[in-house]
């Protein structure tokens, strides 16, 4: 069997990949495909393409991108989720802080740098007309990191995606201040050169399972309900989600795209310049 590992976050946007698992859908095409959740992200991921601890991650565009950019020895092969992440900007419930103008001058809550909860906060504050290079900036790691450095005053608000931090939002441990969305499709598919060198058959198998998978993922009776129980969301808040939500049941990801990415993340000041689009993809489907 040819071994594949497999990264992306605990959230809602990859129950897909959890039904393909639990089926058994790759054992039946020998692959042997093992998933590790990383609840802190995209920078966490971007680290794990670089060591070789996963072959295939769902990580965020603009991170993957930045990455890529700065050396990440991988290749974006197509879009998972094609709309854009609505990153809900939250403050602590108890928080002084009541409009976005409060947080011009406020310490950010991030991940980790290179992270989208990092990029994202650029993207917002540039969007805010904000001088971006006197952003301040706190690395907590992941979501529960957020919610400590928040509570307990090290950092002043967070950017995390809209749905997944709602419970919290609920339950007063934060307060969301206003919603920013990515100007792009959220989610990528991103695999090492190496196994892209060596197992591109298998690669290619994964990806026509997971995008039939995902074709019709939306139709599956009770989704919602399903959805709502394991991640422990609202059910009228995970219908929302749905309606707002598109997979890529897979169309290869063009050139195009990528240039129009980077143009927007070079005056968002995400990335100095931009490159080659051909350096960030590789077309499985040729």
């Amino acid at each position: 069997m040819i071994k594949l590992n497999i990264g992306g976050v605990p959230e809602h946007f990859n129950y897909p990949w959890s039904i393909t698992l639990k089926n058994n859908e790759y054992q039946k095409q020998n692959i042997n495909a093992s998933w590790q959740d990383f609840p802190g992200g995209t920078g966490a991921m971007c680290k794990a393409l670089r060591t070789g601890e996963v072959d295939i991650a769902i990580v965020l565009t603009e991170g993957i991108i930045k990455d890529i950019a700065a050396g990440n020895p991988s290749k974006i092969v197509q879009t998972f989720i094609e709309t854009p992440l609505i990153w809900g900007i939250h403050v602590s419930g108890k928080s002084s802080f009541k409009k976005m103008k409060d947080l011009e001058h406020a310490t950010i809550a991030i991940s980790r740098f290179g992270s989208g909860s990092h990029l994202m906060a650029i993207v917002n504050a540039f969007n805010q007309g904000w001088d971006v290079s006197k952003l301040k900036f706190k690395v907590i790691g992941n979501l529960q990191g957020g919610i400590d450095a928040l509570t307990n005053g090290e950092a002043d608000y967070f950017m995390w995606e809209h749905f997944t931090t709602k419970p919290l939002v609920d339950n007063g441990t934060f307060r969301r201040v206003d919603d920013c969305p990515t100007p792009w499709p959220c989610f990528v598919v991103a695999v090492r050169n190496e196994i892209l060198e060596k197992k591109s058959d298998a690669v290619k198998k994964v990806l026509e399972i997971i995008n039939e998978q995902t074709k019709d993922f939306k139709q599956i009776t009770n989704i919602d309900k399903t959805l709502a129980k394991v991640y422990e969301q609202e059910l009228e808040d995970i219908q929302k989600w749905l309606k707002i939500t598109e997979w890529n049941d897979g169309k290869p990801i063009t050139e195009n795209l990528i240039t129009e990415i980077q143009n927007k993340m070079v005056n968002f000041n995400v990335i100095e310049k931009t490159k080659k689009s051909t350096e960030f993809i590789k077309n499985m489907y040729i």
